[in-house]
């Protein structure tokens, strides 16, 4: 039989331990699962691309493709029930859900409808700001910005920059060379749509 003050006291030991290191080492302060497991290792065991980490905080369903150099952040829902691919150096931010299904029509139908699935795919090079969702069928080019808080029902092109519910592109990424330039559409009022 276990101690288990003892063992409560050996954890909390534990805990102080990690915490003390993940703050020497990155300035960061997270639960305790985060500090026991590897965000790399969970990567890897997804098959997910070299370099790319994916916070313990994410669900991860059905058939999810994950590029390079790709971060996942946590409270993420990656849903591959329809098909799933993130490419390289995206960063998913906390709180974004990705949608590959739904069942509003077998909801709406008492079940006599099935549900619905269609592939979302979010082209290299893109960023996807907290608390974003994506549904299904979306197609995002190489790229793009998608603002925080977004709710993404249809798809863009690259380098578009997208906001709003439902989303919409006001602006558009501009690469040279080694510099990024967001540049905003005016809207009627000659004011930028910046979010």
């Amino acid at each position: 039989m276990y101690d288990l003050e003892s063992l409560k006291s050996a954890m909390i030991e534990l805990y102080k331990m990690l915490r003390e290191g993940m703050k020497k080492k990155w300035d960061r302060v997270l639960p305790i699962h985060e500090l026991l497991f590897d965000r790399w290792e969970l990567a890897k065991f997804v098959n997910a691309g070299e370099r790319t980490s994916i916070y313990h905080m994410c669900y991860i369903y059905g058939d999810v493709k994950i590029g390079r150099n790709t971060w996942i952040g946590p409270f993420t829902i990656l849903d591959g029930t329809g098909g799933l691919e993130i490419g390289d150096y995206c960063s998913i931010s906390a709180g974004v859900q990705i949608y590959t299904h739904d069942t509003v029509k077998w909801a709406l139908s008492g079940g006599k409808c099935k549900y619905e699935y269609a592939p979302v795919k979010i082209g290299n090079c893109c960023f996807i700001g907290a608390g974003s969702i994506i549904l299904k069928g979306v197609k995002l080019g190489n790229h793009c910005l998608v603002a925080a808080g977004s709710i993404v029902n249809r798809s863009f092109e690259d380098y578009s920059i997208i906001a709003g519910v439902p989303a919409r592109k006001i602006g558009e990424v501009v690469i040279d060379g080694d510099k990024v330039i967001l540049k905003y559409f005016k809207n009627k009022a000659g004011r930028t749509d910046q979010s």
